[in-house]
């Protein structure tokens, strides 16, 4: 009699950039597991992006918002999953609702790491050795192993896929250049105004690289629109805002086009990670040691010697806002030149 196909649930971080990080996960569950079926719960602002996953079969968007419980509506979401006769749930978010649908829909084998009382909830319960595990991918990769069995490295790249009829489309519709080649600036981050590399900078930036016969791209969402519009009016012509008038899945696909990426850290950072795009990445409050961009083609900048970098705030507690500030255009054009 044929063994029946496993069957996985992942409960998916809440991040973009997160999401990303934990695709090593998904390739090494499939390198333990022949012919797995490896579905993901996830909100709807990261579905596109699992959706160009290859490991994963299926995306399941959860209905819940930022904040509340809502017990109720993860209890029938449960039970509605327990039709689908899952092996196993891993679940990356340390929360204690996010353990809850795995619960109600009676997944035998429930992993995660131990956080807000899981016990119970989880029944597969994961110890962080954090100096062991100093890398978020490898915190989620252990995930795929039983509790303290060493981790296999190295991990397996992310990588997405690329719709190339809608990168025609989506350049067509845009009016987009594409005759010669790309660079894309990605200037938001979601966490807050502190890790953004201020908008005259990606101006001087974008001037540059016009000159130096690149068409410049700014890509982001809705809440980059205002930033961008900026960052195009001071470019004077060379920087085309792209920020908001895409969905998540159209700025993958443009992102591919790239023959360098800027960006902040932030999840586009890792997006460009996964498609092979040579990265420019800019940090100043935030580090590059747990969550770096998985690639060998990004180069990490930084302004050295100062002791208040990283502060990992929203806003420069000092109001000075050197870390960035000084971290000049003419620095990272020459970075831009060395990757080319």
């Amino acid at each position: 009699m044929p063994m029946p196909m496993p069957r996985i649930l992942i409960v998916a971080p809440n991040w973009i950039g997160d999401t990303l990080l934990a695709q090593p996960l998904f390739a090494r569950l499939h390198q333990r597991f022949q012919s797995l079926t490896l579905d993901v719960l996830a909100p709807a602002w990261t579905a596109p992006v699992l959706a160009r996953m290859p490991e994963v079969s299926e995306v399941i968007e959860t209905p819940f918002v930022h904040g509340p419980l809502q017990w109720r509506e993860r209890w029938r979401l449960g039970r509605a999953l327990r039709a689908r006769s899952y092996d196993t749930a891993i679940v990356l978010p340390n929360s204690f609702k996010s353990a809850l649908v795995p619960f109600f829909a009676d997944i035998p084998l429930r992993a995660g790491y131990v956080g807000e009382s899981r016990y119970g909830l989880l029944n597969v319960l994961h110890k962080l050795d954090a100096r062991r595990l100093p890398l978020m991918s490898e915190r989620y990769a252990q995930l795929a192993d039983k509790p303290r069995e060493p981790i296999h490295r190295p991990l397996p790249r992310p990588t997405l896929t690329v719709d190339q009829a809608n990168l025609l489309i989506t350049v067509g519709r845009l009016g987009l250049d594409r005759s010669r080649p790309v660079a894309v600036l990605c200037p938001g981050a979601e966490y807050g105004p502190a890790k953004r590399w201020p908008e005259e900078h990606f101006a001087a930036l974008a001037r540059s690289l016009g000159v130096q016969g690149y068409s410049v791209w700014l890509l982001g969402g809705p809440g980059d629109r205002a930033v961008g519009d900026a960052i195009a009016a001071q470019s004077g012509g060379a920087a085309v805002n792209c920020c908001g008038r895409t969905d998540i899945a159209s700025a993958i696909d443009l992102m591919s086009a790239a023959e360098v990426v800027v960006t902040n850290d932030s999840g586009l950072m890792h997006v460009a990670a996964a498609l092979g795009r040579p990265i420019v990445a800019l940090y100043g409050s935030s580090s590059s040691e747990h969550t770096p961009p998985l690639s060998d083609t990004a180069r990490l900048l930084k302004l050295d010697g100062l002791e208040c970098s990283p502060c990992y705030k929203r806003q420069c507690p000092l109001g000075h806002f050197r870390c960035m500030r000084e971290l000049t255009p003419r620095r990272v054009l020459a970075e831009i030149n060395e990757l080319g």
